[in-house]
């Protein structure tokens, strides 16, 4: 883990702090319209905090937030799923904690929730509206989700943050972020990582691993690429999705991917 000395200071929302950030919204180029429209972005729950971290770290959320704000400000509408592995994996905790599938699942989906309800407070705090949508009943605290409804938040300029999963067990967030990118009609799905994009190995393991540019959903399947897990990767070379794959943690890679710059792995159906 980095000592403090290696890390920077964000100010807080609202604060007039011009000391240096871990994002700067001057990275973005006003001249450099965004070449998509409507976009999903799918934020895994260990964005929220630091690897090997567990619950919300503030200064990570605020990262993801002034991206978030800053995407909105170029006229692109935005929906972001969230998961929730920051807290509990379902799969995960059913077999080491000998849960029943599908409560270990639900869990899960209690868990996006929690990382969707602080995205929206941040999101607001910095003056940008949003609103958060549940796929399971949580009306205390979250919409229903409303296909009709989210457009309807995109088309005015609201962030709209997807919680809950697809609201049944045994369905990734990674697949709810297909079938949300395929009820929502966006241009573009992005995949948020904490690594430069689709590797032909993990990085972390094999030096000689290959960093894809360009590749098709065909080779991800033949090449067994860890992407997404199968049933989203199939959704979206159906519906002819592209799917662009990114590392989160490098300040100003969601505008840039907006912009059109090659940033990470573009996965094109039918390439």
């Amino acid at each position: 883990m980095d000592g403090p000395s290696n890390r920077t200071s964000l100010p807080k929302p609202g604060s007039n702090n011009s000391g240096v950030n871990r994002y700067n919204p001057d990275l973005m180029s006003e001249t450099s319209p965004a070449v998509y429209k409507r976009v999903l972005l799918k934020i895994s729950g260990e964005g929220f905090c630091e690897e090997g971290g567990f619950g919300i770290d503030a200064r990570e959320l605020e990262l993801i937030a002034a991206q978030c704000v800053d995407v909105a400000k170029m006229g692109v509408q935005l929906a972001v799923v969230v998961g929730g592995g920051n807290f509990i994996r379902g799969a995960t905790f059913s077999e080491q904690g000998h849960i029943n599938r599908a409560t270990a699942d639900y869990m899960g989906m209690l868990a996006t929730v929690l990382n969707a309800l602080a995205l929206q407070e941040m999101l607001e705090k910095m003056g940008q509206p949003t609103r958060a949508q549940s796929a399971i009943g949580i009306h205390a605290v979250c919409e229903p989700f409303i296909r009709r409804r989210a457009v309807r938040h995109l088309e005015k300029g609201r962030i709209v943050i997807l919680a809950a999963g697809t609201g049944n067990p045994f369905f990734t967030t990674d697949t709810c972020a297909a079938l949300r990118a395929t009820e929502l009609q966006v241009d573009v799905l992005l995949k948020a990582t904490k690594v430069d994009g689709v590797y032909s190995a993990d990085p972390k393991k094999d030096k000689d691993a290959v960093l894809y540019h360009e590749i098709s959903y065909e080779q991800v399947l033949r090449d067994k690429l860890r992407v997404m897990d199968l049933t989203a990767i199939t959704l979206c070379m159906e519906r002819k999705i592209p799917l662009v794959v990114f590392n989160l943690r490098t300040p100003g890679n969601i505008a840039r991917v907006m912009r059109g710059e090659h940033i990470g792995t573009k996965i094109i159906p039918g390439k």
